[in-house]
Order: structure tokens, then C-alpha cells, then sequence
């Protein structure tokens, strides 16, 4: 029996302002819209997920793909997994610098590779052993973003107390998708540029199976943004989908998981949860987050703020 395919995307959880709002919900609109036509003419959850991430990656209102947050040296680096619940295949890339949009790298690295996850310039010559053009890294840096990084730097100089992991931090606008298709399958998605002023080479939650990203069709399938370092040592995604399995409905199980990524380690974030049924969960601790869902008969798409 056919299922009613469902897409949940996110744009990143922080303290969003209110300039900003209007260009977080076009950009989930487009991706779900751009997902979910996949998905209604009997797509497969991965082929949707991938296409919602890179309207999201292409979209310089989020961190991710042109227009990411900037390593202390003025670089942009990029994250990204992709995994499909059925098989538990994955693709992950880290650290890469000459891609557009590293979730078409992870899905080729899911479909193409014995592997599950490259970095760096192997994960860049695997892409473009594959088809994938190679740009130079100044594509993806933009004005808006060089000037974020000299506030930053001027603030260290300054001595003034780093705010990149507080809960009114400007630096959680990763992206991610979730999706269940007719098929009964699941895959999620996330994509990232890090954190503002990282240290190069350094790699988050994001594209980290079981942390930032999972999917199972026997549990659910997850996307967090937020605080990386809390969330991999939680190893937050599995946590929150092992809970869906053993009978929480979503929804309490991501109010759960953002809950526990406070009350142990004061971290700060938001999650996506899509179990096999299609029933859903959002959370987050954050003042904002961006975040839309579209079904056969629904749609709804916005910015949520945190009571």
C-alpha cells in the first residue's frame, strides 16, 4: 500500500531577526516545494531530500553552500551527510572548499562509493571524478559573511566574551531535510558551513552519522542544527530515533532530545524528527527556527519562536 509521502525541512536554529524572517520562509518554501514535486510523482525520499537541501545550499540566507559562515582564516569549508533508512547507506563530506553544494557530493559518495564518508580534497576529487564541477573557494564567500568575521575578530580583540555558542548565537543556520515517500522509505539530509570563526578543519554534527544526521525506517529519521560539540557527544540524532523505536512519539521524543542537550551539556539547537507513520516532531531552545512540512493535503511553513 501506497504511503502519504511527507518532507520536513529545516533552516537553521538561532536567534533569526526579524530582517532576516522573511527570507527564511522563502527559502523553505522553495525547498519544499522543490522536494516535495519529487516526491508526489513517486520519488524516492533520498532524490527529495537532496534536491530540498541544495535550494537551500544555492540560498544565501543560510549557512550552507555559498553564503556559509567563515573559518577564522576566511575560508569557507562545507559539511554535509545524506542517509537512507531502508539499507542504513550513507554519504558524508567534510572540510571540502570547491563545491557548491556538498549534499550532491554525499549522495554520489551514498550511491557511488563502497565508502561512507570522504574529506578534504579526496572528498573533492571524488566528486569531480563523478561530474561534479569544482569552483574556487572565493564563490562561496560573500560580503555579508567577510563582515561577520571582522565583528568576530574584533570582538576577541577586544576581550569581549565569544557569544558563537551561546543560545542568542548567530551561527545555527545549518539546513536539513527529512522525507518518508510512497514506498514507505525514509532519508535525511543536513548541510552545513560550520560554525562563524571556526578553526579550519574543523567538522561539527552535521555530517555525522548518528549526531547531526540518521535515518532508519525502523525508527525515524533526523536533522538537528545548533551546537555541534553537545550534540556529537550526545550522539543526539541516534538518541532521539531510538527513542521513537522503542514507542515516544516524535514529537515528545525531539521536545526530549533538546531537553537532554540542555539539561547535560547546556547546549542549544533544533531538531527534526519524521517517524515511519508520518507523524513528526520539531523542538528547539533557541529564540527562532526556521522550519516548514508539506503532505499531500497540507503544507505550513514558518519561523517558530521558543516560549
Amino acid at each position: 500500500m501506497a504511503n502519504n509521502p511527507v518532507l520536513l525541512v529545516h533552516g537553521g536554529a538561532w536567534a533569526i531577526p526579524d530582517d532576516m524572517v522573511e527570507a527564511h520562509q522563502l527559502g523553505i518554501r522553495n525547498s519544499l516545494a522543490i522536494g516535495y514535486k519529487i516526491l508526489g510523482h513517486g520519488g524516492s525520499a533520498v532524490e527529495a531530500i537532496e534536491a530540498s537541501v541544495t535550494v537551500l545550499e544555492d540560498d544565501e540566507t543560510f549557512d550552507a553552500g555559498r553564503g556559509s559562515f567563515l573559518t577564522s582564516d576566511g575560508r569557507v569549508q562545507l559539511d554535509a551527510l545524506i542517509m537512507e533508512g531502508h539499507t542504513l547507506r550513507a554519504g558524508g563530506v567534510a572540510c571540502v572548499e570547491h563545491l557548491h553544494n556538498p549534499i550532491q557530493a554525499a549522495r554520489l559518495v551514498l550511491e557511488k562509493s563502497p565508502h561512507v564518508y570522504f574529506v578534504g580534497p579526496g572528498a573533492e576529487t571524488f566528486a569531480a571524478e563523478h561530474g561534479m564541477a569544482l569552483c574556487d573557494n572565493a564563490d562561496l564567500v560573500i560580503p555579508r559573511e567577510t563582515e561577520r568575521l571582522e565583528a568576530a575578530r574584533a570582538a576577541q580583540r577586544a576581550g569581549l566574551p565569544d557569544q558563537t555558542f551561546c543560545g542568542d548565537g548567530k551561527s545555527h543556520d545549518t539546513v536539513g531535510a527529512v522525507a518518508l515517500d510512497a514506498h514507505g522509505n525514509l532519508a535525511a539530509a543536513t548541510s552545513t558551513g560550520g560554525t562563524l570563526n571556526k578553526t579550519p578543519g574543523r567538522v561539527g554534527d552535521s555530517s555525522l552519522i548518528g549526531c547531526g544526521c540518521y535515518a532508519d525506517n525502523d525508527s525515524a529519521a533526523v536533522s538537528l542544527t545548533g551546537w555541534g560539540e553537545p550534540i556529537m557527544k550526545l550522539v543526539l540524532g541516534k538518541w532521539a530515533v531510538d527513542r521513537v523505536r522503542s514507542g515516544v512519539s516524535p514529537q515528545d521524543a525531539a521536545s526530549d532530545a533538546i531537553s537532554y542537550l540542555f539539561d547535560r551539556l547546556q547546549g542549544h539547537g533544533g531538531i527534526i524528527l519524521l517517524g515511519p507513520d508520518g507523524k513528526f516532531g520539531i523542538a528547539h531552545n533557541t529564540p527562532r527556527m526556521a522550519w516548514g512540512f508539506r503532505t499531500t493535503s497540507e503544507e505550513q511553513f514558518g519561523i517558530s519562536r521558543n516560549s
